[in-house]
């Protein structure tokens, strides 16, 4: 069994340098089948800030690729877990099952773009899965996917062009707090507007009567 353990991680990393050395599709093919449940030892963050401080004036494209395999391979993830209903979610325990399942049913789009842009070890792939299994609207999801997903790949291109081999610590220091103010930001807005709603509504409601 232990052998066994030692070739598929051996393949992985194999496989995963292959892809280091395909340059911008190897970043797209990472981004993809990390995000469809398929971890590889170089993830799509580190490749991204690798090849953006190597050339700067490719790390659009590279955020563009970046964004779009992750997003197709939530969208696959989304697919398999709706596909497998329940079972999808048994690796998970019943308490964070549950707070996602709150989550998601409260703020609705939002959870799933905060989730898109918080760093490991927040459990962004339950949040996919949830989203999967509960049959959560498949564009809205997509959408708040590459919009959460841009953002990110586009704030580390920015910082290794930047700060070049020094980005990745800074992020790595600083990254959590970007993270937690624009969710903390969108929750406020998000929560804003539907006291208004909710404020028009009760006031079209004692016009009529």
């Amino acid at each position: 069994m232990k052998h066994l353990i030692h070739n598929i991680s051996q393949g992985l990393v194999r496989l995963s340098d292959y892809f280091i050395a395909l340059g911008p599709f190897g970043l797209f093919a990472v981004a993809l089948l990390d995000s469809a449940f398929v971890p590889l030892p170089s993830s799509a963050d580190a490749l991204m800030l690798l090849l953006s401080a190597a050339h700067p004036r490719l790390m659009p494209l590279y955020a563009f690729l970046a964004t779009a395999g992750s997003a197709i391979g939530c969208v696959i993830l989304y697919y398999i877990s709706r596909r497998a209903g329940g079972r999808a979610l048994k690796k998970f325990s019943e308490a964070k099952q549950k707070r996602v399942k709150e989550l998601i049913d409260r703020y609705d789009v939002l959870a799933v773009l905060i989730a898109s842009l918080l760093p490991p070890p927040f459990p962004f792939k339950l949040f996919v899965i949830t989203a999967g299994v509960f049959r959560f609207s498949v564009l809205r999801f997509t959408l708040a996917i590459v919009a959460g997903r841009a953002f990110r790949f586009i704030l580390e291109g920015f910082f290794a062009v930047r700060y070049g081999s020094q980005a990745k610590q800074i992020l790595a220091q600083y990254y959590p707090w970007i993270g937690l103010v624009v969710a903390l930001a969108l929750i406020a807005v998000y929560s804003t507007r539907n006291r208004l709603k909710k404020k028009e509504e009760a006031v079209v409601e004692s016009l009529e009567v």
